[in-house]
């Protein structure tokens, strides 16, 4: 299906050198921030106090913040646990024994500005168990990239799995620098959004391989670059109905999703427009300068001697 073609090829590879460069300004930024500022880990990294509250009625998620907030609360999470009635409200790392105590001041908090709460029940989580999260999260991304690499290499050729995912990291360090450049709040959400945008990204690099794959074996006579231009220009077409539905759907969520999704959307927004631009100008422009062409692409004929059939046996 498509909107439009375009007949005449869109030389991007000619600026792909320039469109490199910032690339590789902007991940030099995104590790900056990375390394100093960090990331503002949320309480399922760094452990706390989880507090669950359940109401008579629908949970007004908004007044139960506006509560923790009036308050002297900071850094907490409020959403729903398992039904609209009941709240799970999340609040950063103190000692053990500030526990119960904190518990009975949400309680003191919800009392005053959003009445009708029953305390369920109040757990000190230790960073132990933050720590035990964000080793399988780092591990999570590990196996992702390494099976993404496995594949491409088998699917195409080494030269396209080593593109794909240098464009790839390109992308999830770039979501990672927003994160520690606004000090935006970095949850499993969020790392799920990661891991998303992981397998998004490469899904549109496997499709414009796919057509360049195509174009060397069809189209005789092109340059490299000629065959990689016509080969982002003819899923041009695909990629603004694939991502651009995507993205309205991420949109709506980032608008309309309240706090629970607002960062998980926001990752998405930043993965999927970066997934895009990487895909076509980092991953391609990479292929390019590692010397993809058309031979790789076409079996070698066998060579037969005069008098022999093609397995050598002589008539």
């Amino acid at each position: 299906m498509e909107f439009f073609r375009i007949k005449k090829d869109i030389p991007f590879m000619r600026h792909a050198l320039k469109f490199n460069i910032i690339s590789l300004l902007t991940f030099l930024a995104a590790v900056v921030f990375l390394a100093t500022q960090g990331l503002h880990l949320s309480v399922e990294f760094t452990g706390g106090t989880l507090i669950e509250v359940s109401y008579p009625q629908a949970a007004e998620l908004e007044k139960v913040r506006g509560a923790l907030g009036k308050n002297g609360f900071s850094d907490y999470s409020v959403q729903n646990f398992g039904s609209s009635r009941d709240v799970l409200i999340r609040l950063p790392l103190k000692d053990a024994g500030a526990s119960a105590q904190q518990g009975e001041q949400v309680m003191q908090a919800l009392a005053a500005e959003a009445p009708g709460a029953e305390l369920r029940r109040v757990e000190f989580v230790g960073p132990q168990v933050g720590k035990e999260l964000a080793e399988n999260g780092a591990m999570a991304l590990l196996v992702v990239i390494v099976g993404i690499m496995i594949y491409l290499a088998f699917r195409f050729e080494w030269r396209f799995s080593v593109s794909a995912i240098i464009a790839n990291l390109h992308d999830v360090i770039i979501i990672l620098g927003f994160f520690a450049a606004f000090q935006w709040e970095f949850s499993l959400s969020v790392l799920a959004a990661i891991l998303a945008v992981l397998g998004y990204s490469v899904n549109e690099s496997v499709v414009v391989f796919d057509r360049v794959r195509e174009t060397f074996k069809k189209a005789r006579g092109l340059t490299t670059p000629e065959v990689l231009d016509h080969a982002i220009t003819s899923t041009i077409s695909r990629t603004i109905i694939t991502h651009g539905s995507t993205q309205i759907m991420v949109l709506s969520m980032l608008i309309f999703g309240g706090e629970t999704l607002y960062y998980f959307s926001l990752a998405l927004t930043i993965g999927i427009c970066f997934g895009i631009y990487s895909s076509v100008l980092v991953a391609s422009p990479l292929v390019m300068w590692l010397g993809v062409s058309r031979e790789q692409f076409i079996p070698k004929q066998k060579k037969v001697i005069e008098g022999a059939t093609e397995d050598g046996a002589c008539v």
